[in-house]
């Protein structure tokens, strides 16, 4: 007889212990199988809300860790989506159930795929959210005749507390996608453990990137809203990755401009950051070489933005209206950083850097000038990379 009461119990509990998804799926599939079910695959497939990922894949083999795969929007209309079981029991909410150790042809290129690979049954049952979302979740074995009818009732015993675990989970992990592409990675972690009430800000010491499109007041007025909408996307993509591969962090789009903040703390000395802040400006106008190389060969005009780099003290946190607030960086080292990139335009250059960052970074720089800057006390010597 198969007992499956405690991984039920597990599950109904919030399945304590298990910090995620990947954990969840490994003790169901490990104590299913040490329960008598004889399972040789599992695979669950739960849809999220993301710029960039559709979805994600969790896949448990007998005897082998749980492996995760992303899945890009691109899926949903492919027909590798379309044409499968998943989207079957997605799109009716019912079970699904085929015997594959026959030689017959499937209906479904994975059914085929897992009838190669030795498996003789394959079911996928439902994962229903209270929100009225369906997801799924697969099973399949190798043994001799398939799974027998008490295994696919302990299978669906199972799956009824999984799903709510499952939900929490992907709400869990909706909240923190969503902001990390809104608000940035370690503005949405402290929003998470609880910086939420406006004036809840903190003094960082960081540097300051400020970046801004040339040419863009000309630009929206003679251009479609989409064509300037997709121009201001590919800048930013020159610009983001090259950020956060560096440990910086994006925290605000302004029209054409974009601010990122490069922390300095004990882990991370100023002229450490400074350094990973200047090589992230040289992987982001690397990037805009390269795209103004595709435009020249389709015939339209280069793009440029300047970037202005400053080391200062900012607030950090939240501000705005007592319904509305914003998790940014204030303060005069970012107005000091938004001058100094106003600069790089009227001296047609691509970067300049503070004297404060000057002074701390080990990287040779050359002095450009001192200017008396717009709502900046005192004059401001700027350089640029040598």
């Amino acid at each position: 007889m198969i007992e499956v009461a405690k991984i039920y119990g597990w599950l109904v509990d919030g399945a304590p212990g298990a910090p995620g998804s990947p954990e969840v799926l490994q003790r169901v599939g490990d104590d299913l199988v040490a329960a008598g079910v004889r399972i040789a695959r599992a695979a669950a497939f739960i849809r999220t809300l993301h710029p960039s990922v559709m979805g994600r894949r969790f896949l448990w083999k007998r005897g082998a860790p749980v492996e995760v795969r992303d899945a890009p929007h691109s899926l949903l209309p492919s027909t590798e989506y379309v044409q499968s079981p998943v989207y079957v029991v997605t799109s009716t909410g019912r079970e699904f159930r085929r015997r594959i150790d026959g030689d017959e042809a499937h209906e479904f290129e994975i059914l085929e795929q897992q009838r190669q690979a030795g498996m003789t049954d394959y079911v996928c049952l439902p994962l229903p959210f209270l929100s009225g979302e369906v997801h799924a979740i697969t099973f399949t074995t190798d043994a001799p005749g398939g799974f027998s009818d008490e295994e696919i009732g302990a299978l669906r015993v199972v799956t009824r507390p999984l799903a709510r675990v499952a939900e929490i989970l992907a709400l869990r992990r909706t909240a923190t996608a969503l902001l990390d592409a809104y608000v940035g990675r370690d503005a949405g972690e402290r929003i998470l453990r609880g910086k939420i009430l406006r004036g809840d800000t903190e003094s960082i010491r960081c540097v300051i990137w400020f970046s801004d499109l040339r040419g863009f007041t000309s630009m929206s007025g003679s251009a479609r809203a989409g064509d300037i909408i997709s121009v201001l996307n590919r800048v930013f993509d020159c610009q983001v990755p090259a950020v956060e591969k560096r440990g910086g962090e994006v925290l605000k789009f302004m029209g054409d401009g974009m601010l990122a903040i490069f922390p300095v703390d004990d882990a991370h000395p100023a002229a450490t950051v400074c350094g990973d802040a200047l090589a992230a400006s040289g992987e982001a106008f690397a990037a805009l070489d390269a795209l103004n190389a595709e435009r020249a060969t389709a015939g339209e005009p280069p793009l440029a933005f300047g970037v202005s780099l400053h080391l200062g003290d900012v607030a950090y946190g939240n501000i705005g209206g007592a319904t509305r607030l914003d998790f940014t960086c204030i303060g005069p080292a970012v107005n000091l950083a938004s001058r100094i990139e106003g600069l790089t335009g009227r001296l047609g250059k691509r970067l300049l850097v503070s004297d404060a960052f000057a002074r701390a970074t080990t990287t040779p720089l050359r002095p450009v000038g001192t200017f008396e800057l717009k709502g900046v006390a005192g004059a401001a010597t700027v350089h640029e990379p040598a």
